[in-house]
C-alpha cells in the first residue's frame, strides 16, 4: 500500500514538474503610437533590476513582430509598459488574445489604458480606457485589498505623486486593490470611487493593471517597486505550460490568397449603386441616370436603360446637383419576377422617387414603372440625397433619404452655419435648416424608410416602424430619423439589424463654447426603429448649441434625453424620441475612439454581415469573416471587417484587403456565390474615371 501511495505521489510530482516551464521569461513591451513618456527608460531599467532579483529574465522591445505565438510561449507574462495608440496589427492582436487564452499572463502600466481604443478585448482585459487627466499631483490612495501581493506591503492609504487618470468604458469585473480620495487632489471625475489598480482573470489568463507609474521617481521608488513586483507575481501564477487546446481567437486568412479580380475597369461616369443578379450578371446605376449590365459570362458591360434625371444645378446648369439616379436593388424574388427597384430625382419634377422596373431580355423595361412612393425634394440649393435600397430578410424594403439641407453658409451674413448644425429658421433661409427635414417626423426626407411591398407594387406599413400608423404629425414610413445623408445601408441577412453610413457636416474643429462639436462621420446600427439626433447631435450623441443668426447669441445645448425640434419649419411632432445610441464615428482628424479610421476626408459607407452558411462552400469567404460586418470609405480608400458582440454591440475592427489600392469605393455587395463585389467610382468628382471599377474579392 505504502509503495502505491509513494508511486502515485512520484506521478504526480513528474507531471507537475512537466507542467511547469524551466524558466520564467517576461517580455516588456513599450511601443508607442500616441504620447510617449520620458519615464520608459527608467521603467525599463528598474523591471530589468527586478528580473534580476527576482530570478526572472527579462527582455525588452519596442517591436510588435515578436507577437507571435511560437515567441510569446516563452513568456510567463507580457508586460505594456506605457504603451500608447495602435501597437499591435491584426495578426498580432490574435497572437496576444490566443496567449492569454492558452493561460498567459498581462500587465499594464499608467498608459497601457491609452493603448488599442478599438480592440475591445484589450480593453476588457486592461480594465478600461484612459479619458483624461489633471495636471501631475500629490494625492492619496486608499488600499482596498491588502491581501494581493501587489498592496500587502501597504498601510491603510499611500500617499503619492502622480499623474492620476479618468477612465472611461470600465470593466466592472475587475478586483480593484487602490482606489484614489479625490478630494485629496484636484481633476477626479469618478464621483469618488475611482480605482487605481485592480487584477481580474481573463478570458483563461491573468491581468494586472496599475495607473501609477508616470513619473521617472516612480522608478526607483521602493513602495511603488514593490507594488508592480507583486502586479507581476499575479501575472506569472504557477508559471505553467501555455494550453493552447482550447483557444477561440481565429488568425485571419493569409492576405497573400486574397486577390481583387477586376471585371471591368475605366467604363464609368459616376456610378452609385449595384445589385448582382441570381445568375451573378451585376446591374449598376449611374448619376446622370444611365442603367448598365455587366454580363458575368461574356465580361460585357452594356447599357440596360436609361432615366431622365435632374442631376445638374437648376441655376447654374454648368454645376452638378448630388440629385439624379442613385440607388438599385433585386427584389428578394428576382428569379421569379425580375423585379427591380430604382431610386431616382426625376427631371421633370421637384420629387426624389422609388420605383419598380421588371427586366427583360437583359434591358430594363421602362414601360413597366411602378411608381412605389415619391416626396418633394427642394431644387434650389445642393444636397445631401442618400438614396441606397436594400431588403431584410424578412422581404422588407428599407430606402434611405438626405436631409435635403445645404452645408454651405448663408451669403452676405454675418452669423452663418459654418459648418455647426444648420438650424437656421429665419424665413427666407429654410434650405439652412435642417430640422425641417431630418427631424421633422412629418417629412419622409433625412430618414430611412422601412415598407412592406405588396405584389401589384403597392406598401403597406410594417409592424415596428418608429410611429403607429394613426398617430398625427408623422410619416408612419419612418423607421429612422435624423439622419444627414445616409448613403449606403445594408440590413443584417438573419436579425435585420440594419446599418448605414451617415456623412457628418464640415467643420473640423469643436467650438463647445458656442456652436458645439466638429464634424462627424458614423456608422450606425439599428436593431430597432430610432432617432438618431441630427441636427440636434452629431458622433457620440455630442449636442450642439441652439443658436440665433440674427445676433449670434448662443443658447443651451439641446438634451439628447429630451430633444426638442422647436424650428418654425418643423410640421411634425415638437418633442423627440430620445437620441439612439451611435455605432462608430469618426472626425476629419484622429479618431481617440477608433483610431483605425485614420485621418482625411470622410464619406462613411456600411456594406453587409456575412454568413458563410448563406452561401455555397466552393465559392464563399473563410468562416473568419462569419458574422462580421464590412463597412468602407469613399474617401480614405478602406475596408474594415468590424466583429460584432453577440448582442451586436461593437467589439473589434481590423483592416480588409489593406495593402489592396482602391478608389472611392462606392459601393459593396454580397453576390449570391458569397463574395464581395466592390464598385468604385474613381477619383474625379463628377466625371468619367479612368480607375473607376468593378471588382470581385477572390480567396484561394
Amino acid at each position: 500500500m505504502k509503495n502505491k501511495l509513494l508511486t502515485g505521489i512520484i506521478v504526480l510530482l513528474a507531471f507537475s514538474a512537466c507542467n511547469q516551464k524551466t524558466e520564467t521569461r517576461v517580455l516588456v513591451f513599450s511601443k508607442t503610437q500616441g504620447f510617449r513618456h520620458s519615464s520608459i527608460p527608467n521603467g525599463k531599467a528598474a523591471l530589468l533590476k527586478l528580473g534580476t532579483e527576482n530570478n526572472w529574465k527579462v527582455d525588452t522591445t519596442e517591436d510588435a513582430s515578436v507577437f507571435t505565438e511560437d515567441n510569446l510561449k516563452k513568456y510567463a507574462a507580457v508586460i505594456f509598459l506605457s504603451t500608447t495608440g495602435n501597437v499591435l496589427n491584426t495578426y498580432q492582436e490574435t497572437a496576444f488574445e490566443r496567449y492569454i487564452q492558452a493561460g498567459g499572463g498581462f500587465v499594464g502600466i499608467h498608459s497601457a489604458t491609452d493603448t488599442e481604443y478599438d480592440w475591445i478585448w484589450y480593453a476588457r482585459m486592461v480594465g478600461g480606457n484612459f479619458e483624461s487627466h489633471p495636471k501631475p499631483q500629490e494625492a492619496k490612495l486608499i488600499v482596498t485589498d491588502k491581501n494581493h501581493p501587489s498592496t500587502k506591503h501597504l498601510g491603510d492609504t499611500w500617499t503619492k505623486t502622480d499623474e492620476w487618470y479618468n477612465f472611461k468604458n470600465m470593466n466592472k469585473d475587475v478586483k480593484v486593490l487602490l482606489k484614489i480620495d479625490e478630494t485629496s487632489y484636484e481633476g477626479g471625475k469618478h464621483n469618488n470611487d475611482h480605482p487605481m489598480a485592480w487584477y481580474h482573470d481573463y478570458d483563461g489568463g491573468r491581468a494586472f493593471y496599475t495607473e501609477l507609474g508616470h513619473t521617472e521617481e516612480s522608478y526607483t521608488d521602493s513602495v511603488y517597486l514593490k507594488h508592480i513586483t507583486g502586479g507581476i507575481q499575479y501575472a506569472i501564477g504557477e508559471n505553467k505550460k501555455l494550453d493552447y487546446a482550447n483557444v477561440k481567437s481565429q488568425y485571419p486568412p493569409d492576405s497573400t490568397k486574397i486577390s481583387k479580380t477586376v471585371l471591368t475597369k475605366g467604363e464609368f461616369y459616376e456610378p452609385t449603386e449595384m445589385t448582382v443578379l441570381p445568375n451573378l450578371d451585376i446591374l449598376i446605376v449611374q448619376r446622370r441616370g444611365e442603367i448598365l449590365l455587366y454580363k458575368n459570362e461574356t465580361k460585357e458591360l452594356k447599357q440596360a436603360g436609361f432615366l431622365k434625371v435632374y442631376f445638374r444645378s437648376l441655376k447654374d446648369t454648368t454645376v452638378n446637383a448630388e440629385e439624379g439616379l442613385l440607388g438599385i436593388a433585386k427584389d428578394p424574388n428576382y428569379a421569379k419576377n425580375n423585379h427591380v427597384f430604382i431610386f431616382y430625382s426625376p427631371a421633370d419634377t421637384s420629387v426624389n422617387r422609388l420605383s419598380r422596373f421588371t427586366v427583360k431580355d437583359d434591358k430594363i423595361d421602362m414601360s413597366s414603372e411602378k411608381i412605389v412612393l415619391q416626396f418633394y425634394s427642394q431644387r434650389e440649393i445642393c444636397c445631401h440625397t442618400g438614396g441606397s435600397i436594400a431588403f431584410g430578410p424578412d422581404g422588407l424594403l428599407y430606402v434611405s433619404t438626405g436631409d435635403n439641407s445645404t452645408p454651405f453658409d448663408q451669403p452676405k451674413k454675418p452669423f452663418v452655419n459654418r459648418g455647426f448644425a444648420p438650424i437656421d429658421d429665419r424665413p427666407g433661409f429654410e434650405q439652412y435648416d435642417a430640422r425641417r427635414t431630418a427631424s421633422n417626423s412629418n417629412d419622409l426626407r433625412g430618414k430611412i424608410i422601412r415598407l412592406k411591398i405588396n405584389e401589384d407594387g403597392t406598401y403597406t406599413i410594417p409592424d415596428g416602424n418608429l410611429f403607429a400608423k394613426d398617430q398625427p404629425n408623422t410619416k408612419p414610413e419612418i423607421y429612422v430619423m435624423g439622419n444627414r445623408n445616409p448613403y449606403r445601408i445594408s440590413v443584417d441577412q438573419k436579425n435585420s439589424y440594419l446599418y448605414w453610413g451617415e456623412v457628418g457636416p464640415d467643420s473640423d474643429k469643436d467650438s463647445f463654447a458656442t456652436r458645439g462639436p466638429r464634424g462627424y462621420d458614423e456608422i450606425n446600427q439599428a436593431r430597432s426603429a430610432g432617432y438618431f439626433g441630427w441636427p440636434l447631435f452629431v458622433g457620440k450623441n455630442f449636442p450642439y448649441y441652439k443658436y440665433d443668426y440674427n445676433t449670434g447669441k448662443t443658447g443651451e445645448k439641446f438634451d439628447p434625453l429630451k430633444p426638442v425640434n422647436d424650428s418654425r419649419n418643423n410640421t411634425g411632432i415638437k418633442e423627440l424620441p430620445a437620441v439612439a445610441q451611435p455605432f462608430i464615428w469618426y472626425p476629419y482628424g484622429n479618431s481617440p475612439d477608433f483610431p483605425q479610421t485614420a485621418t482625411g476626408g470622410r464619406t462613411a459607407m456600411a456594406g453587409p454581415v456575412y454568413y458563410a452558411d448563406l452561401f455555397p462552400d466552393k465559392t464563399r469567404m473563410p468562416e473568419y469573416y462569419n458574422g462580421k460586418l464590412f463597412i468602407y470609405e469613399w474617401m480614405r480608400n478602406w475596408i474594415k471587417a468590424v466583429t460584432l458582440q453577440p448582442n451586436g454591440d461593437f467589439y473589434r475592427m481590423e483592416p480588409f484587403l489593406e495593402n489592396v489600392k482602391f478608389a472611392a469605393p462606392v459601393d459593396m455587395e454580397l453576390g449570391p456565390d458569397g463574395k464581395l463585389y466592390i464598385l468604385e467610382y474613381g477619383t474625379g468628382w463628377f466625371s468619367k474615371n479612368k480607375d473607376s471599377g468593378l471588382s470581385r474579392i477572390d480567396f484561394k
